[in-house]
């Protein structure tokens, strides 16, 4: 299936809902809790406004949310609906990430994933990511994040 990016008319509640269902097994696994529980149909609409959002399927059954910063283009919120993930999906949003990040001139992709996410960490580095560093939370004195960033030169 191929990416598309989406516009208004943006099914938030769609998103939100798929977003919320591929997040959920982090629930009690990852400390503190997911920002996802900060992100609304509101946010999801500004994030389309100030960045780009990328989908697979109608209905969404995969997104991600892509930032540039300077230098870099940064992806979060990647997800893909629990029935259909291994099938290339994150792949395929990563290959359409490299792509915008090509064309805007920026050097890297870059993301954030918990400690706790082993899983991930293995997801990522198999699709060219290496770590680049470790952050805490505010009022943590252990890591609780890792940044993956991905050079496309």
């Amino acid at each position: 299936m191929t990416p598309y990016r989406a516009t208004e008319p943006i099914d938030k509640a769609g998103l939100l809902a798929l977003i919320r269902r591929n997040f959920a097994s982090m629930e009690g696994c990852v400390d503190p809790p997911s920002s996802m529980h900060l992100l609304t149909e509101a946010t999801i609409a500004e994030q389309a406004v100030s960045g780009e959002i990328w989908v697979i399927g109608h209905p969404a059954l995969a997104c991600v949310m892509l930032s540039p910063k300077p230098g870099e283009l940064y992806l979060h919120k990647l997800a893909v609906d629990p029935g259909h993930q291994r099938r290339g999906l994150a792949r395929a949003l990563i290959a359409q990430a490299e792509a915008r990040a090509k064309a805007m001139g920026l050097p890297a992709l870059t993301l954030m994933t918990r400690v706790e996410l082993v899983e991930n960490h293995a997801v990522f580095r198999s699709l060219g990511f290496v770590e680049t560093g470790r952050t805490a939370h505010p009022g943590y004195d252990r890591p609780t994040t890792i940044r993956f960033a991905k050079p496309l030169i």
